[in-house]
């Protein structure tokens, strides 16, 4: 014991005396993963105020000290607005053809840079007694029933609860009857010599760029009106090759008419949409979470609020119930993601069409608020109406007898 808590400290420096129980390799709940929806459930955990005589321990090889992503989400409340870099409050979708402005009220689109999130809950979590981060690769974890064992590169960790979210693709790779769909993504942020663009209007999507038979976008969100993240993004199966991303970003620079600029940044990403129940590899004692329990937004990728209302599920889940199989119910908006999903992956040349149909002519407030999966089904139908009626219509058929 006394060899762990030596180690322990050289990695995440802790007082003692704040410690509930000294005694972490015996924790009640273990997070394997330390990601968005890992910070966020422990965040709630410590807002709740209901476990304070619970030991939490979280392990991840990755300390979480860069700027390694960002999320954005559209928002009418104050979601984290202390941690929001920058907020649009129009955004643009293009297709060649059409050019709409769409005014997001009573939203805002709004930004999350990842180092900013991760040093706010951190803080949070340095100050809490029964909270600790280990900076380890979690191996494998499993439940015994009684309890669970969590192994990492070297030591064997037991606790009352795993909370799981390193994601394993084989699981969804290996079957067929879900599909799933990579959105996947190269990011410039960069200064440029002309003032080209307007800060208070991000370009939502922008399917102008050459389709090749796959769903591609661009994604501008503008920080001044010479600075921008760029990014080359598609809803398909299978990734490019690293030069394909960024020439496609160099051509859409020189469409906007930019001559010289400057690379601040670079990002890179790829979200899984799917509709696979991860639920199901939920046990008693065990259950996922985030991309590894389905917690993204199948039909769109987006990760942050959805994460953020799973997350406030889950802890008022832990207050009253201990079997994690009993956690995950399947909603209305399940369907219409793997209806959106079956289509892509039949025929991922669509994703431009089906996505123009919906912007091109509804109300953004309305969709917005579906995405969100906030409507009635009044609404439901107001937003699936604009929709290609034929190509959703037959995926239905084909759904009704696979499921």
């Amino acid at each position: 014991m006394a060899y762990f808590f030596f180690k322990f400290n050289a990695i995440c420096p802790i007082k003692t005396s704040n410690l509930v129980n000294l005694d972490m390799q015996q924790a009640h709940y273990i997070f394997t993963g330390s990601g968005l929806s890992a910070l966020l459930t422990v965040y709630e955990m410590l807002l709740s105020e209901k476990f304070q005589d619970k030991t939490i321990l979280l392990i991840d090889e990755n300390p979480k000290k860069t700027n390694d992503r960002t999320w954005c989400f559209w928002d009418e409340n104050n979601l984290f607005d202390a941690l929001v870099s920058k907020k649009w409050s129009e955004a643009v979708f293009a297709n060649g053809k059409v050019n709409r402005v769409l005014s997001l009220q009573p939203y805002q689109y709004k930004k999350i840079n990842g180092i900013d999130f991760y040093d706010f809950v951190f803080q949070k979590i340095s100050e809490a007694k029964n909270v600790q981060f280990l900076q380890e690769k979690v191996l494998d974890y499993k439940d015994l029933g009684t309890h669970c064992e969590v192994r990492t590169a070297s030591e064997t960790y037991t606790c009352n609860k795993v909370i799981n979210s390193i994601y394993n693709p084989e699981s969804v790779k290996l079957q067929d009857k879900f599909p799933l769909i990579q959105q996947h993504f190269i990011g410039w942020f960069i200064k440029s010599k002309e003032a080209v663009f307007t800060p208070n209007c991000a370009t939502f999507m922008d399917f102008s760029v050459t389709q090749k038979g796959n769903t591609r976008f661009m994604y501008v969100l503008p920080t001044s009106e010479h600075e921008a993240l760029l990014e080359y993004t598609l809803f398909s199966k299978d990734l490019l090759v690293k030069d394909e991303y960024e020439l496609e970003i160099k051509k859409y620079i020189q469409k906007l008419g930019i001559t010289e600029y400057e690379i601040i940044e670079k990002e890179q990403g790829n979200i899984p949409m799917t509709c696979y129940p991860f639920w199901k590899h939920n046990t008693k004692n065990s259950i996922n979470i985030g991309s590894a329990g389905g917690w993204t937004k199948a039909s769109t990728g987006y990760t942050f609020k959805n994460a953020t209302k799973k997350a406030k599920e889950l802890v008022s889940f832990l207050q009253s119930t201990t079997d994690f199989r009993n956690v995950h119910k399947i909603n209305k908006f399940w369907l219409y993601d793997l209806l959106l999903l079956d289509i892509l992956s039949a025929k991922n040349e669509l994703g431009a069409t089906i996505f123009s149909a919906l912007f091109t002519k509804g109300n953004p407030t309305v969709i917005f608020k579906f995405l969100d999966e906030e409507t009635s089904f009044l609404e439901d139908l107001r937003v699936i109406w604009k929709c290609p009626k034929k190509i959703f219509i037959q995926a239905l058929l084909k759904r009704l007898f696979s499921l």
